[in-house]
């Protein structure tokens, strides 16, 4: 990777090296002659590199010699690290006045312990004496002094999104897909592969995204999702994108079966297109799986598939992909001229047109070639520069080689600081998403981004070496999100290229065993998560001692509900023999506490632990006084800070959002002045924080939270604040929620004016219990372009809303607790011409005293508002009985809660496009009204009705219901106490009809008798419906609720379901993978099988892969042997006072040997289980709950566990505990749950 280390590392070198601060200390320990002889090799080597970089790509003994003073570069900069952290605690020590003796009870035993006759002075001098030895061979292999080939750093920045108008050469090629698409080919399924194949780079995603995005496309297809399927077919995740693609919201599904189904759901009857881009699994049965919910959408559904590897398809039995080729010689002329020159042809510079045709002949029609190299000449306009890039030896380095030689050359056209950012980069997965913000704080702690001028802070500078970057393509928006940013594969193949044995990832598939040698010199690291890793996984890494990086990473966009399970043994091994680290990231593992360790890491810049499991954070964490980053974020348990974070004198960005259960945050945080972000942190209210302390915080910027706001004696205290001058991405105001006769209306306001913040580059806007009668008038003003969320929330004197319409790019709005206002019209929308043009989501909840919602202008009703609003929400707004608005039409979800049964009425009249109705406490909803209702949900998917107690019945015929709720695929009913039956009518051919039903939800409907389950039921939920019969009354003959005309039925749960006996034949449910049958006192039986024999031998349904049971007339001990399916993997059974079981021995016979997860639940009598699992080889994750009698746990499987729960077992707790017999078999499974 040339001079990737050596030119950026010695840039720094030779700034530490004239620091005068390290100059004194290294006299004072007498190696001072030492570095000066050092400094002047360094300089003889740094005039050698020009040439060592050209020559290394064809010269094998120049690349070692290079990467050997890589090595000793790293080495060098360590050394100096340790003295300019002796320099740093010498000047606290002199800030302070304190003693040498209290110095060293404040600072670790490691940072002071200097002396040359220990590790340093030995150090020194095999540095010395290396690179004395590279001095002298650098004159063997010949290398010269040359001088530095110019870089344009200065090059204008050009975005990486190009119009499709501005895509060449590919019109033939999206018509026939475009065909392809949009026509109904013979298949034997109701969907069909359009399979895309072609090498990386040729364009295959820009052409799938063309389709994706095409008018035609989105007329043709009710749902669309796009997955990025990369190396690791993940058929969880990418079910989940698909999930959250479709309109699935944020659910927290974890169960693959469940996800399934809920997709199912989502595009049952529907036409689908969906794009799975960049798979390379041949795995037929991965395919099969990812599939299956596929089958319920409508037939023309289609999936476009594209892939590199020609033989994927052909396995799959795809004997005719659409292969796509590499652009025509005119095309590609076009295409790099377009990037190169901004035109499409050489008329403009003829004379750069025959070193430009050789380069475009170069790149064999590569599209991402062509643009990459066209960018890279941009404004080169000079011939000898054009001439110099055809004629460079990397065109010949490439043959046979995977990485496109012109990336190469793009790559190699970086300054040397650019090529280390770009090199980072290899230590993340493919497909990762990049957070610009967090890798620039992790680029400057690591060392890349000096400030060779003090006119740009470091993170100045890693914006601007990311914008280069991004401006050369090596870095593209992500497609659903312009604010995060992805790496095409073929970049992350070049990063992984030139990084070379310095930056390492270890991936899941990666079958890559890492020698203990080679880990000796191994200095950046990151490993990508799985969900639950074992300690064998990291023990290599123990002899990694010259690590800086480690890193915690995983594919995809970061999402809250990824947990990584990680024991914290790992963690205390491990950080012993890690001292030089720099980065430490353990995001998202669940991990309980952070070692006392880590206060020996002197060197470490940036720690994240955000989303972690830790309650406190050591007080060492106090003495890492190189710290620049500290993120805590989502810590949930978190309880308390170090007292002593002021001792953080160089820590610039602290994010303690989410942390609820911190109550204090220690004052000396103030005394950081280099701060730059803090996050989470309150100014003003009961912490000791003023609003007079952030104008003290100069560099302070990104989210500011003031709290206590009605305490500010004057408004010139606000000003004081200074907000407008300070870059604030996010702005907290919030007054006291005690609205009595201290508060000051006119104050307020005065105050909330002087807070006006940047409107240049505010996004999140919220203000809480302000008092004022009216708002200033910068709240809502249009030249806050940036702002795209609004909260207002409890300012109960205000009398009308602000004008929020005028916001171009506002999407989310929530408006709370306005007692005051009455009425919401015009004044709501602004003067601006079309209100609201981006917003997407709108919440109205707790307004007490609203009574009219209208967008009417002297009777006529203003169309121009909401055009993109998609989701409308409405709770706790008694009064409001009056809604004059127009049509919505982008409106799907619609929740309305606490309001009367108008407010329901006017709004499904207006959104005839809803899919999502979630209704719950509608005063006057009875049966006649709720009638109504239904025949404006022709649209509607799914229907939650929840606490509507004046409704009898949903429909009075079920055949009449299903001409108009053709498409509703889930219903979810609960609380409504007069619920009697879902139809009023009884029909003979009752569950014929709706026939889109897949999911059905009833649970605390006490009044509920009767129910018929549509045949189309895929998966059915009750709960707590006692006087629910088990058989149905059906034209004179009775039918079981749950009967074997229901064949599609995946899952059932039924708890608490007094009046059930007994359920038909399962073997007969073919489909079903999911059972529970809970606490259903009076079941005594399956048909043929009474509870005396044999409890449902031979009758489980033959796929069944999950089982919950227990509660049942006949204790589980009782049961004879079970003839469980194969596929059963997980069992939970749960026990009771009547179950005479004192060893787990005598329920062996029901657990099957296929098992990879068990719980036993209830078992009160049960002191052994450390007998009867032994053929549960396959075992994985084991639960005992409430066993409070159980002594032991099974040994011999303790070692395979990936997760082990224990609750309510005190014996075991106490055995499990650090000081346990146990601890040392199960400190290294990687969940833990012991309570």
């Amino acid at each position: 990777m040339a001079e990737i280390v050596l030119s950026a590392f010695l840039t720094a070198v030779f700034e530490k090296l004239a620091s005068e601060a390290l100059k004194k200390i290294a006299r004072s320990k007498g190696i001072d002659s030492e570095l000066k002889k050092l400094k002047r090799s360094l300089i003889q080597i740094r005039s050698v590199l020009n040439d060592a970089s050209q020559k290394e790509i064809s010269d094998e003994a120049v690349k070692e010699w290079m990467n050997g003073l890589q090595h000793l570069a790293y080495d060098i900069d360590d050394l100096l690290d340790n003295l300019a952290t002796e320099t740093m605690h010498r000047e606290l020590t002199h800030e302070s006045g304190a003693s040498t003796s209290l110095v060293r009870k404040i600072i670790p035993t490691c940072c002071t312990n200097f002396s040359l006759s220990s590790r340093m002075g030995s150090k020194l001098d095999n540095i010395t004496i290396k690179l004395q030895e590279l001095v002298e061979e650098k004159d063997n292999l010949g290398l010269s002094v040359k001088g530095e080939i110019p870089k344009h750093t200065n090059r204008r920045l050009q975005t990486s999104l190009i119009d499709a108008s501005n895509i060449v050469g590919r019109e033939g090629d999206k018509e026939s897909l475009l065909h392809k698409l949009l026509r109904d080919e013979p298949s034997d399924k109701n969907y069909s592969i359009v399979p895309i194949v072609g090498m990386g780079g040729v364009g295959k995603t820009t052409l799938a995204r063309l389709l994706y995005d095409e008018i035609q496309v989105k007329d043709q297809f009710e749902v669309k999702a796009w997955v990025c399927v990369s190396d690791e077919f993940d058929i969880f995740g990418i079910s989940k994108t698909i999930f959250d693609s479709i309109g699935g919201g944020t659910h927290g599904i974890k169960d693959l079966n469940l996800l399934q189904v809920a997709i199912k759901e989502k595009i049952s009857k529907k036409r689908f297109l969906l794009v799975l881009d960049d798979v390379w699994s041949e795995s037929y049965a991965d395919r099969e799986i990812l599939e299956r919910p596929f089958l319920a959408g409508a037939p023309g559904s289609k999936i476009i598939m594209t892939t590199r590897k020609l033989s994927l398809l052909t396995k799959l039995g795809y004997n005719q992909p659409y292969s796509l080729s590499v652009l025509s010689r005119d095309n590609a002329l076009s295409l790099f001229c377009q990037h190169a020159l901004g035109k499409t042809n050489f008329d403009s510079h003829p004379t750069l047109k025959p070193h430009g045709e050789g380069i475009i002949k170069k790149c064999d029609g590569l599209p991402l070639a062509l643009i990459a190299l066209g960018r890279l000449l941009r404004t080169k306009t000079d011939e000898e520069e054009w001439k110099e890039l055809l004629n460079n030896k990397i065109w010949e380095s490439g043959k046979g080689d995977e990485i496109v030689p012109a990336l190469k050359l793009s790559y190699n056209d970086l300054s040397a600081s650019l090529k280390q950012l770009f090199a980072y980069c290899s230590l993340f997965p493919k497909d990762y998403v990049f957070d610009k913000e967090e890798l620039i704080l992790l680029w400057m702690a690591e060392g890349f981004l000096h400030q060779s001028t003090a006119s740009k802070s470091m993170e100045r500078l890693g914006h601007e070496g990311f914008e280069e970057l991004f401006s050369r393509s090596f870095f593209q928006h992500a497609p659903d999100d312009k604010s995060l940013f992805v790496m095409h594969d073929i970049m992350n193949d070049l990063a992984t290229s030139v990084a070379g044995d310095f930056f390492s990832r270890l991936d899941i598939e990666m079958k890559r065993e890492f020698r203990k040698e080679a880990l000796e010199k191994h200095r950046h690291f990151s490993f990508v998560c799985e969900r639950y890793m074992v300690y064998k996984r990291f023990e290599a890494f123990k002899g990694a001692g010259s690590l800086r990086t480690f890193l915690a990473v995983y594919a995809g966009k970061k999402e809250s509900w990824r947990t990584f399970y990680l024991s914290n043994k790992v963690l205390d091994d491990l950080l012993l023999e890690l001292p030089l680290l720099r980065v430490l990231s353990l995001c998202q593992l669940r991990i309980s506490e952070v070692p006392e360790s880590i206060g020996s890491l002197k060197h470490l810049r940036y720690l994240n632990l955000s989303r972690t499991e830790i309650t406190h954070l050591p007080d060492n964490v106090c003495n890492l006084y190189n710290l620049q980053t500290l993120i805590v974020f989502g810590c949930y348990r978190l309880k308390m800070l170090p007292e002593s974070l002021a001792k953080l004198k160089y820590l610039r960005h602290f994010d303690m959002r989410n942390t609820p259960s911190v109550k204090k945050v220690p004052l000396g945080i103030l005394e950081l002045k280099s701060l730059q972000t803090l996050y989470g942190v309150a100014f003003g209210g009961d912490n000791g924080f003023s609003i007079i302390d952030i104008k003290d915080l100069k560099a302070l910027q990104g989210k500011i939270t003031i709290k206590g706001l009605e305490k500010v004696q004057g408004s010139m205290h606000a000003r004081e604040a200074n907000l407008s001058e300070k870059k604030i991405s996010e702005l907290e105001l919030e007054w006291s929620d005690a609205f009595d006769g201290s508060r000051k209306e006119m104050l307020e306001k005065e105050v909330l004016t002087e807070l006006k913040p940047h409107n240049d580059t505010l996004k999140e806007l919220k203000i809480v219990s302000y008092g004022g009668i009216e708002f200033p008038s910068w709240v809502g003003d249009p030249s806050f372009g940036q702002l795209t969320r609004v909260w207002i929330s409890d300012c109960k004197k205000c009398t009308y809303l602000p004008p929020l319409g005028q916001l171009p790019l506002l999407k989310e709005l929530f408006i709370k607790g306005m007692d005051e206002v009455k009425g919401v019209g015009l004044e709501f929308l602004g003067t601006t011409g079309l209100a609201f043009p981006k917003l997407e989501h709108l919440s109205f909840r707790d307004m007490k005293g609203w009574e009219v919602w209208s967008t009417n202008n002297n009777g006529v009703i203003v169309d121009t508002t909401f055009p993109c609003l998609q989701k409308l929400w409405l709770d706790d707004c008694p009064n409001l009985v009056r809604v004059s608005l127009e049509a919505l039409p982008s409106l799907r979800s619609l929740r309305i809660g606490g309001c009367g049964h108008e407010v329901l009425g006017s709004l499904v009249r207006v959104a005839s496009s809803v899919t999502m109705l979630n209704i719950s406490c509608i005063s006057g909803l009875n049966d006649q009204v709720w009638g109504d209702v239904i025949e404006y949900l022709g649209a509607v998917e799914e229907v939650s009705i929840e606490e509507c107690n004046e409704i009898r019945y949903l429909w009075e015929s079920e055949a009449e219901a299903s001409k108009v709720l053709v498409n509703l695929r889930k219903l979810d009913v609960g609380n409504c106490s007069n619920l009697v039956s879902l139809g009023e009518k009884e029909e003979d051919n009752c569950g014929s009809n709706l026939t889109s039903l897949t999911t059905l939800t009833l649970w605390s409907c006490k009044s509920l008798e009767h129910c018929s389950c549509p045949n189309s039921l895929k998966s059915l939920f009750i709960q707590n419906c006692d006087n629910l019969l088990e058989k149905e009354l059906l034209g004179g003959r009775e039918k079981p609720l749950i009967n074997s005309d229901i064949l599609m039925l995946e899952s059932v749960y039924i708890t608490n379901w007094p009046n059930l006996k007994s359920i038909t034949d399962l073997s007969s449910f073919n489909h079903l993978r999911e059972l529970v049958i809970t606490d259903c006192p009076n079941m005594e039986s399956f048909p043929d099988h009474d509870m005396d024999s044999s409890f449902s031998r031979g009758l489980w349904p033959p796929k069944l892969s999950s089982l919950e049971i227990g509660g049942l007339k006949k204790s589980i001990s009782k049961w004879g042997p079970q003839t469980f399916p194969t596929s059963l993997v997980d069992l939970i059974l749960i026990g009771g006072r009547s179950e005479d079981v004192s060893n787990l021995c005598q329920l062996s016979h029901l657990l099957p040997s296929s098992l990879t997860s068990l719980e036993i639940n209830g078992f009160e009598k049960v002191e052994s289980v450390s007998l009867g699992l032994q053929h549960l080889t396959s075992l994985q994750h084991l639960s005992i709950d409430h066993c409070p009698k159980t002594m032991d746990l099974p040994e011999m499987l303790l070692h395979s566990l990936l997760s082990l729960t224990i609750e309510g077992c005190p014996n075991l707790k106490e055995r499990s505990s650090k000081r346990g017999s146990y601890w040392s078999h199960i400190s290294r499974i990687p969940y833990t749950n012991i309570y």
